[in-house]
């Protein structure tokens, strides 16, 4: 009797022994099992989801099969590595396992999205861009600049000027006016670095006058290195009290009119921001200025440069006088004109 009863113990030590090993081996291959993930697929992971709750919603999204739904609960409990998952929003792109899965989610490495706001252009234009920006909450939709420049802590009501330009990432669900601030202290903060290290004796009253003035030598120059020398020019007929007679200003003032062309009429259309009307600065910068900008403003090249005008190469010929720029006037247009017979 009692050695039926030491074989029958046995006898259930193996099977329970086999039944471990079973659910290891089991276990362990779920792990290894690959997961089906669409490109750029993104997964929301709420915070204090339960193991059971997880499993589900994994199902529901097809990323693991059916078979492993329920098993997936255990494996969380069998490898306590993998448990350890926090809330956000993660991209899937390249897992291609169970366990890739769980780890990535124990990482809490959410994925970051981006949005450039590149310099020269426009608040407009920005705004436009950052609506279209996925997976972003829009609190700004029908806000006025004036409200928007009001919620960011701004006392002007445009916001020309303001925004840094750079490529912003942002994690999914962030909202519209959280980056928007982050943009702002940067402007902010790379515009009283520029005043404060500004070059003596500069015609500029104001951290906000250096602001426009960055602002037109931002529109005016393709080639980066000439931003020091575009900006002598305008500081130098501030200086003499010159007409600042800069296209771009025009171009901003005529606003939705601009159709590619600026003509004679418009050159002496009476608007707060043509500077071949206005003396001085226009009341508000005409663009998003960078930093290289802001810096060129506050340390501008010491020169005798009065005038600037395209040489055909992306650049500018300068000149001191106004023979010598009506002279680069006409090589430009000879060069314009040769190129437009090239052309036919």
């Amino acid at each position: 009797m009692i050695k039926k009863l030491v074989i029958s113990l046995g006898l259930i030590g193996v099977v329970a022994l086999g039944g471990v090993f079973y659910g290891y081996q089991k276990l362990n291959s779920l792990a290894k099992h690959s997961i089906t993930a669409k490109a750029d697929q993104f997964f929301l992971l709420e915070k204090g989801i339960s193991s059971q709750k997880l499993a589900q919603l994994l199902e529901e999204q097809g990323i693991v099969s059916h078979d492993d739904v329920n098993l997936l609960p255990y494996l969380i409990r069998f490898k306590p590595e993998l448990s350890k998952f926090k809330a956000g929003t993660y991209s899937l792109n390249g897992l291609n396992t169970v366990e890739d899965l769980l780890k990535h989610f124990s990482s809490g490495k959410e994925v970051q999205l981006n949005v450039q706001f590149i310099e020269g252009k426009t608040f407009k234009v920005w705004r436009e861009q950052l609506a279209k920006a996925s997976y972003m909450q829009h609190t700004l939709t029908g806000k006025s600049e004036a409200e928007i420049a009001q919620l960011l802590g701004i006392a002007h009501e445009k916001l020309e000027g303001w925004i840094a330009p750079d490529t912003y990432s942002y994690a999914p669900n962030s909202s519209d006016l959280e980056l928007l601030k982050r943009a702002y202290q940067k402007q902010q903060k790379a515009l009283d670095n520029a005043w404060q290290n500004r070059a003596e004796n500069l015609p500029l009253a104001t951290p906000y006058e250096m602001l426009i003035l960055a602002s037109i030598v931002e529109k005016e120059t393709a080639v980066a290195s000439e931003r020091p020398q575009v900006a002598s020019v305008f500081i130098n007929r501030l200086r003499l009290k010159m007409k600042l007679q800069t296209d771009p200003t025009v171009i901003y003032g005529m606003g939705n009119r601009y159709n590619g062309n600026i003509r004679r009429k418009d050159l002496e259309e009476a608007t707060p921001y043509n500077t071949y009307v206005i003396d001085g600065l226009p009341p508000t910068p005409i663009a998003m200025p960078s930093e290289a900008a802001l810096k060129a403003v506050s340390q501008p090249d010491n020169t005798p440069y009065l005038y600037f005008v395209a040489d055909g190469t992306g650049g500018h010929k300068f000149s001191k006088t106004l023979n010598e720029h009506n002279q680069a006037v006409r090589e430009w247009i000879k060069i314009e004109r040769n190129r437009k017979l090239e052309k036919k």
